[in-house]
């Protein structure tokens, strides 16, 4: 996929995004999103694409960023009225951010619509400081939308933007892996079947907690929490004070002529 299809794509995504079934994702993102991000804690944290969510909501770190592609600098412009801090990356596979200088990198449906996938992760690693964060949200392939996603050619019709190529999670992790970025905890959702209204989309509401528990890895989208690791590097723990000897210990000593 060139730089030119990916923009095109990214501008697909826009689009389903505003659909009942883009509307049910978004939700189940927010939501997880707040959750997640709360707990971590730093300096420095950046969301990279999909404007359309506010990944960095519940997060408490003092400076915040958005990052995205010239096609969706106007969303940008426009998210500027809610005081969220706004820097314009216009290619994500150069990011404008000094090696090692963020705590937390967001990458909610990135790496799925870029041109160059390994590059855009590799970038990220590079500005992510030692036991940095990155949180990656995708579509599962092995899910029921992934199903009918892949049936387009017997339907003529797609689900899903059909520029995206996406990700398994077992895929996902591996390339995770070969950057030392190790994944700590993975989440998955949205377990309603591939419905194109809202009505139909609440009449399956039951199957959230009915796929969690049964079927979990089944969810039409994934969240993926991982860590960068330094190899050779340590976490040193608080310095606790030796106790002292009970009783006075003998020291041999040499003989006195």
């Amino acid at each position: 996929m060139d730089s030119a299809a990916s923009e095109k794509s990214i501008i697909a995504l826009d689009g389903w995004l505003q659909t009942p079934a883009g509307a049910y994702v978004r939700a189940w993102e927010q939501a997880c999103l707040d959750e997640l991000t709360a707990d971590i804690f730093g300096y420095n944290a950046v969301q990279i694409g999909l404007p359309q969510i506010d990944a960095l909501a519940a997060s408490r770190m003092p400076n915040k960023w958005q990052a995205a592609t010239r096609t969706s600098s106007r969303e940008l412009v426009a998210l500027g009225a809610g005081k969220r801090q706004i820097a314009v990356a216009l290619d994500f596979a150069e990011l404008p951010f000094a090696s090692q200088s963020l705590d937390l990198v967001v990458m909610p449906h990135v790496l799925e619509f870029a041109a160059e996938p390994h590059q855009v992760l590799r970038e990220v690693e590079r500005v992510l400081i030692p036991e940095g964060q990155l949180i990656i949200c995708g579509f599962n392939p092995a899910s029921l939308w992934g199903l009918r996603q892949g049936l387009r050619c017997v339907t003529r019709s797609a689900y899903l933007p059909v520029a995206g190529e996406f990700i398994s999670m077992p895929r996902m992790k591996d390339w995770l892996k070969l950057l030392n970025l190790g994944v700590s905890r993975s989440h998955f959702g949205c377990y309603a079947p591939p419905c194109r209204t809202a009505q139909w989309i609440e009449r399956y509401a039951f199957m959230e907690p009915a796929g969690q528990r049964w079927w979990p890895y089944l969810g039409a989208v994934y969240m993926v929490h991982a860590i960068k690791r330094v190899k050779g590097m340590t976490m040193i723990g608080p310095a606790w004070n030796k106790k002292s000897a009970t009783a006075p210990q003998a020291v041999p000593a040499t003989n006195r002529k």
